[in-house]
């Protein structure tokens, strides 16, 4: 994930200072001890359960072919299968980086996935994203074409919406549809977003939760549609397939001048074209 420098915090707990101009760590400094195994087993564990009826097909399909079962996954080796799949492959960072270097990233079919994975007393909920969220939240659909299209198009973007100062709507459709998207599968919603996957109280709250507003997917209205970075989300966009978001991030560029000038609709708020997703 990305943050704009000026708004990197200064208690990010990554190892910045090994890190190299574009953001990636070597691969000699990433060591995980049986505590961090161990983490990594639970947190697993506890979200593989949930996936049935909850999370996409084709989310539960990859992961089941990745080696993520046993402990913190080898970064490399899962590049390799990755590259097979649709030419991505992995880089370690130490946590959030610069728009730059993750647009850059993306752009060339590289994942940036954050090295450190949290501490056992934070299982239920941490500030910044770790390689659980990011390996297991992010990396199986990669191994989907039209998802790893997406992203690829996503880090193209990247220098035009910084040209235009618009990297805020830009922000938003990451948020909502890669991080935070629901698809609909056989008449039934599931989810598909990292931001819900990596975590189990979002995972209930976004796909069975009762106060959630769960609209038709709509570009314009994405990218408007500020967002909690802190709580659970409000409102949630649905797709019918992966296909369809290719398709409008082909209608994106040229909606970023207007999106990055209309009034932001704050989270949890209606808006007049809002179509309930049924």
């Amino acid at each position: 994930m990305s943050a704009s420098v000026q708004e990197l915090p200064s208690f990010l707990r990554g190892n910045y200072a090994a890190a190299a101009p574009d953001g990636t760590l070597p691969a000699a400094s990433l060591r995980y001890g049986a505590a961090d195994h161990a983490t990594w087993r639970t947190l697993y564990q506890r979200q593989a359960a949930l996936l049935p009826g909850h999370a996409a097909s084709a989310f539960r399909t990859a992961l089941a072919r990745l080696p993520f079962a046993e402990g913190v996954p080898d970064l490399a080796a899962t590049s390799a299968l990755l590259r097979d799949a649709t030419g991505f492959s992995l880089v370690p960072v130490p946590g959030l980086i610069p728009d730059a270097p993750f647009f850059t990233h993306l752009a060339a079919r590289r994942f940036p996935v954050t090295a450190w994975i949290r501490r056992p007393e934070e299982l239920d909920y941490i500030v910044e994203p770790d390689i659980f969220h990011d390996a297991f939240g992010h990396v199986p659909l990669l191994t989907e074409p039209d998802f790893a299209d997406v992203l690829e198009a996503y880090g193209r973007l990247g220098a035009q919406a910084t040209r235009l100062g618009a990297l805020k709507p830009l922000a938003r459709f990451y948020w909502h549809m890669i991080e935070f998207g629901l698809i609909r599968e056989g008449g039934a919603v599931r989810a598909y977003g990292a931001g819900i996957l990596s975590s189990g109280a979002e995972t209930r709250h976004a796909v069975t939760g009762a106060t959630p507003r769960r609209l038709r997917f709509d570009l314009w209205r994405v990218l408007r549609s500020d967002y909690f970075i802190d709580d659970l989300q409000p409102t949630y966009f649905v797709i019918e397939s992966f296909a369809e978001l290719f398709a409008a991030m082909r209608r994106l560029p040229a909606l970023l001048e207007a999106a990055r000038d209309a009034t932001p609709i704050p989270p949890g708020a209606a808006a007049p074209e809002d179509q309930p997703a049924r």
